[in-house]
């Protein structure tokens, strides 16, 4: 049994062996390298690299103005701070020689300053620097997210005013329902993506607070100033309690849930597009440029521009879904889980929503519709036979539900004798109106083409919100008001942390510039 047991333990130590052949004996193991470290190095160089050096600006402006650094040390660590070669860095491979990329920059400032680059460092975390950086990223790429889907609503809203009496059908479970306008299809689309601006605005604000300062999770022993890192950063304010600014990942996962919704709105209007782009509903022709031909059959225009946007905003959902899932379950505290392997997954989906809304405004800034056949199809369609069933309410005193029994009798018996709707006559309401109510209808043949004319069925549905062409247009300057109010209110949260930014470097330029 002994020998076994030494014969397995050898077993156990050969296998060892081979692995830290392979591997290596010292950190970082080549696997763990291939796998985490390497892919994370690169995410960085590219997404926090800027975002890290106006930490470390910021910072020591901070430690310089409490007093935690002397002016001269100040002068050699911004000397070495605005020295360092950050092209270099972002074209640089990993290396292995250090962990990640603040160790990269802490070596680099250590080699053109000296030991005393070191007190960058005091008051502060890789926890709250990354905590800090990812809600910088995260602004950022709200900021571009939001002006695209700006951009896509003044589309919207140009091509809704020029079909405010476009007439067509609505559909319900797929079904000829009510005519409508498309212009008032497109302002159901337009005010769902005011929504989701709105969702993306207040994610923003909860965003745009600063963790630093908070250092590992408890602040710090040194007087420093929280409130005027966040101020020099940009922040509106900062995050208060320590431990929430290390450990709450709500601020990323509030921005996903507002895309996700939104990649999942548009998705649904571009599934429509695409309906409506087949011959056989023949109701929009997407442009030349966002087409494509078939290699076999000379007659086809295939949308592949609606195709790939369907398909690409299904990848920005499942972008979203992958950070709210490894948030899911985590614990409550500083964890990987919520770092390195999870921001690009955010960083992605908003490049994403940000591209795809450019592209479908492009898509339908430069549509044709064809309104003839939409009002053809319209007027030979039974979706107005509701307002028969409201005028048989009005001028017979019968209730409702009558007059649906009713009018769902005349629709029967129309379409079982091939009758299309515009031949619809008296005598056929009240064949249908015998047996359900005891006395002739007081409708007259006036009153019945009026009650089945879809502009009429347009013109009387006026009350707020509805589709009549003045309403309409009312509610398209209203939509135009938010528009300018949601643009200034970007405008002003862009200018506010460029005005940061640039003073920062201001102050940087001033108070330690070169005396060489």
């Amino acid at each position: 049994m002994n020998a076994l047991n030494e014969d397995g333990k050898e077993k156990v130590k050969q296998q060892r062996d081979r692995i830290f052949q392979k591997e290596g004996l010292v950190f970082p193991g080549r696997t763990y390298r291939e796998v985490v470290l390497e892919p994370a190095y690169n995410e960085a160089k590219h997404h926090l690299l800027s975002s890290m050096m106006m930490i470390n600006k910021a910072h020591l402006i901070m430690l310089t103005e409490q007093g935690l650094v002397s002016d001269d040390d100040a002068k050699n660590i911004a000397r070495a701070i605005m020295n360092l070669d950050l092209q270099s860095i972002t074209t640089s491979c990993y290396s292995g020689q250090v962990e990640d990329l603040f160790f990269q920059i802490e070596s680099d400032l250590l080699k053109s300053a000296g030991e005393i680059a070191g007190n960058l460092h005091i008051g502060r975390s890789r926890n709250d620097m990354c905590i800090t950086m990812f809600r910088m990223a995260l602004r950022e790429k709200l900021q571009t997210a939001l002006s695209s889907l700006l951009y896509l609503k003044e589309q919207l809203l140009g091509f809704a005013s020029s079909h405010t009496n476009t007439l067509m059908i609505g559909y319900t479970h797929t079904q000829q329902a009510q005519p409508t306008t498309l212009g008032h299809y497109l302002l159901a689309v337009v005010d769902s993506l005011n929504r989701d601006f709105k969702r993306l605005m207040h994610a923003y604000q909860n965003c745009n607070q600063s963790p630093m300062g908070a250092a590992a999770f408890t602040t710090s022993g040194f007087n420093i100033n929280r409130e005027r890192m966040g101020e020099l950063l940009g922040f509106s304010k900062i995050v208060e309690n320590s431990y929430d600014a290390i450990a709450g990942a709500d601020y990323i996962a509030e921005v996903m849930t507002a895309t996700q919704i939104s990649a999942l709105s548009i998705g649904r209007f571009v599934q429509d597009l695409l309906l409506w782009s087949t011959q056989e509903y023949g109701v929009l022709k997407v442009a030349d440029p966002y087409v494509q031909i078939s290699s076999i059959m000379p007659q086809k225009r295939n949308p592949v521009s609606l195709e790939h946007l369907r398909s690409l905003l299904s990848t920005c959902v499942g972008n979203t879904q992958t950070v709210l899932t490894m948030i899911h379950n985590t614990p409550f505290g500083d964890i990987v889980d919520t770092e390195d392997d999870m921001q690009p997954y955010g960083w992605k989906s908003l490049e994403l929503l940000d591209k795809l809304c450019r592209l479908l405004a492009c898509v339908i800034g430069t549509a044709e519709v064809d309104a003839v056949m939409l009002r053809k199809r319209t007027e030979a369609s039974f979706a107005t036979i509701t307002e028969l069933a409201d005028t048989l309410v009005r001028t017979d005193g019968v209730s409702f539900r009558t007059a649906h029994h009713i009018v769902s009798k005349v629709v029967k018996d129309a379409l079982a004798q091939g009758i299309a709707v515009n031949e619809v006559t008296l005598a056929h309401i009240n064949n249908a109106a015998d047996g359900i109510i005891d006395k002739p209808l007081q409708l007259d043949e006036e009153m019945l083409r009026q009650a089945l004319d879809p502009d009429y069925f347009i013109k009387i549905r006026c009350l707020p919100g509805g589709p009549e062409e003045n309403e309409v247009k009312r509610m398209i300057r209203e939509r135009e008001k938010q528009q300018e109010q949601q643009l200034k209110w970007l405008h002003s949260a862009k200018d506010s942390v460029e005005k940061a930014y640039q003073n920062l470097e201001t102050i940087l330029e001033d108070r330690y510039k070169s005396e060489d």
